[in-house]
């Protein structure tokens, strides 16, 4: 009798195994790839090793950040109200190798165009990165500047598209390889003006934001054009509408602004 149930049981078992198999949802490489980007988001500040491209002073600041495919690193000391160089372009970062092209380089112009891989590893809050960017060895711990700020809706990469005239009417900007991007990334943001097929660099200017209740302030910690603007504190009106970003009030110079700027996305 008892083998007779325990065979019972062993056949109800299987059974209900066949019609009700366990399966696993195997990540797909873009879910997996999309998981890597996001890993590296962020903004981030050197805590050691040599900077690319140039030496910085004992009290200077080197800061990246990583949005939408596009990257931004930033040398300056904001108590000197000194800006030293800025680079940065596109990335991707993919199986422990984070690729590089670059767009700008205010400290090499003939650089531009030119791809650097290294490797990165992700522990304990730092970004540890190995590798050569144009001969020269590389080896940085990052740690975090400030965590991806989800909570604002200007997080990421944007290009200028349209601006108003003297009559009010925004007129949209013809696209071409002269680029306006501002990246805002955790409390960070940085604007760029550069042209990656003539390797022409216009300006940049950066520091910290917020953006709350339909106001925009920036706190200026670098300006490449003039240092005097360092410390200043810009208020503008902002909304997000389809998608894109409107940005209007007045300029450090007191000239008035109002521009739309648009999502972009970086492609090696």
């Amino acid at each position: 009798m008892n083998a007779i149930l325990l065979n019972l049981l062993l056949f109800l078992l299987a059974f209900t195994w066949r019609i009700s198999p366990i399966t696993q949802t195997p990540h797909s490489p873009k879910q997996t790839t999309v998981q890597q980007q996001q890993a590296v988001q962020g903004a981030w500040q050197l805590a050691s090793g040599a900077t690319q491209f140039t030496e910085i002073p004992e009290g200077a600041t080197a800061i990246a950040s990583f949005e939408d495919g596009y990257f931004t690193v930033a040398y300056f000391d904001k108590d000197n109200k000194k800006f030293i160089g800025t680079f940065g372009g596109t990335y991707t970062s993919e199986n422990g190798k984070l690729t590089q092209k670059l767009e700008w380089n205010t400290l090499d112009s003939t650089t531009v165009g030119a791809t650097n891989s290294f490797s990165y590893t992700l522990k304990n809050g730092q970004l540890q990165l190995k590798g050569n960017g144009q001969g020269n060895s590389i080896k940085q711990t990052w740690t975090k500047a400030a965590g991806r700020n989800t909570s604002s809706p200007l997080t990421g990469t944007w290009r200028i598209t349209g601006r108003a005239g003297e009559d009010g009417t925004i007129n949209p900007m013809r696209r071409g390889p002269r680029k306006t991007l501002k990246i805002l990334s955790g409390n960070r943001f940085q604007w760029i003006a550069f042209n990656p097929e003539t390797k022409q660099f216009s300006g940049t200017g950066g520091g910290t934001y917020t953006a709350e209740n339909g106001k925009y302030t920036e706190n200026i910690e670098f300006f490449s054009r003039d240092s005097s603007r360092v410390g200043a504190n810009l208020t503008f009106d902002f909304e997000v509408k389809d998608g894109k970003w409107h940005h209007s009030g007045q300029s450090s110079t007191g000239k008035a602004i109002n521009e739309v700027w648009e999502r972009e996305y970086g492609k090696l």
